[in-house]
């Protein structure tokens, strides 16, 4: 990584963040990934973007299949933030013993979680080693009563009451 790029590293780490998990499914196979850098784009029409690293299978099953589940977490949830974020690698199962559901897409989504988004890929816009997505958002809900998980400098975080 350049000099700069490692300047923006830790320049990014003072931005706080909600924590998602994006996921896909294609012919058979599901995986997903932790990412922060999630943003609404629109309202109408309904679209958000996620950046998402070539070098990821996450990025090849959304690629491949058009379609993207996000999941939103809550406070309680960063030990699975931790395991899509490569505590369990990338070729292994990182949603064994993780209960999902799917809405209109078929992407998995993790249950008990903050927040929900089904999304169709609107347009794909390479860099060099990631590429971002615009989504159209085919269905959302939010929980009831549930705070985020919070990321910033590194460490997760809660809201007070």
């Amino acid at each position: 990584m350049t000099e700069l790029g490692e300047d923006l590293r830790r320049t990014m780490r003072h931005w706080a963040a909600g924590v998602s998990i994006v996921s896909s499914s294609f012919q058979g196979v599901i995986h997903g990934m932790t990412v922060n850098s999630l943003a609404s784009v629109s309202l109408e029409p309904p679209v958000v973007l996620v950046s998402l690293q070539h070098a990821t299978r996450t990025f090849r099953l959304v690629s491949q299949s058009g379609i993207a589940g996000i999941t939103i977490l809550s406070e309680d949830q960063g030990d699975l933030s931790d395991r899509f974020a490569g505590k369990v690698p990338e070729h292994e199962d990182r949603f064994a013993g993780v209960e999902t559901f799917t809405w209109q897409t078929g992407a998995p989504l993790i249950t008990g979680s903050l927040a929900y988004l089904d999304c169709r890929v609107r347009t794909a816009y390479p860099l060099e080693q990631s590429t971002l997505f615009l989504l159209d958002v085919v269905a959302s809900r939010p929980a009831e009563n549930a705070r985020p998980l919070v990321y910033f400098d590194r460490i997760y975080h809660r809201f007070c009451p």
